[in-house]
């Protein structure tokens, strides 16, 4: 095998002739989300060749219609509802304590009432504090709780607004009992390789350890 057969098979596999947002998510199966812009966001850089006549934000735009989810696979991101159901639910991420679970239970009937929520709005009922986030900055802990019962699967993102994720609750989340364990691993696996494909064997071994991410259980 040469390099050129090499960038060949890696060109082939990865940019399939355009397709509609709904079929092209579901085609790669994961769409990573990065607000920053330089040159432009990951998935309007990685949707723009892959779906007939995208433009920026257009995921976004049309998130609530696409029967998608927003979620945390080997990073954040846009997920198709197969993958998404192989995630969850998880069950092996840290235990929460006692007074945690009941602010998240407060939080969820809270959502449960409103519909949908602003984490805003959340934040004014609450008013929980402020706490130190993931890149060393300060935001609301009612926002980072959110940012939790959205990991395991307790609220969804419903929509977004001007770039702020809005929130709804959904229905506990059940194992899908037609695959054992083994078929679920296999498949979460599959889904690294059809999309990172190819790889070499240290960066293969580094995107399936951060699977851990996706499915803790």
């Amino acid at each position: 095998m040469t390099l050129a057969d090499l960038r060949r098979y890696a060109v082939a596999r990865s940019l399939f002739s355009p397709l509609s947002l709904k079929a092209a998510v579901e085609t790669l199966g994961f769409v990573q989300a990065d607000p920053i812009r330089a040159p432009a966001r990951a998935q309007d850089l990685t949707l723009r060749h892959r779906v007939r006549n995208y433009h920026a934000g257009d995921l976004e735009r049309r998130y609530a219609l696409l029967g998608i989810e927003e979620d945390v696979f080997i990073n954040y991101g846009f997920v198709s509802q197969e993958l998404h159901a192989l995630m969850h639910p998880r069950t092996g991420s840290d235990g929460w304590h006692k007074s945690r679970r009941a602010r998240a239970a407060l939080v969820l009937e809270f959502v449960r009432t409103r519909g949908e929520v602003h984490p805003r709005e959340v934040d004014e009922h609450f008013a929980h504090g402020r706490v130190t986030n993931y890149w060393g900055g300060t935001s609301s802990a009612t926002t980072h709780l959110l940012d939790h019962m959205h990991y395991r699967g307790l609220v969804r993102v419903t929509r977004r607004e001007k770039g702020i994720r809005i929130y709804g609750a959904r229905e506990p989340l059940t194992q899908d009992s037609s695959r054992t364990l083994a078929e679920r691993v296999d498949r979460l696996v599959d889904f690294v390789v059809d999309k990172y494909a190819p790889l070499p064997a240290p960066s293969l071994s580094y995107v399936i350890a951060r699977l851990r991410y996706a499915a803790p259980q």
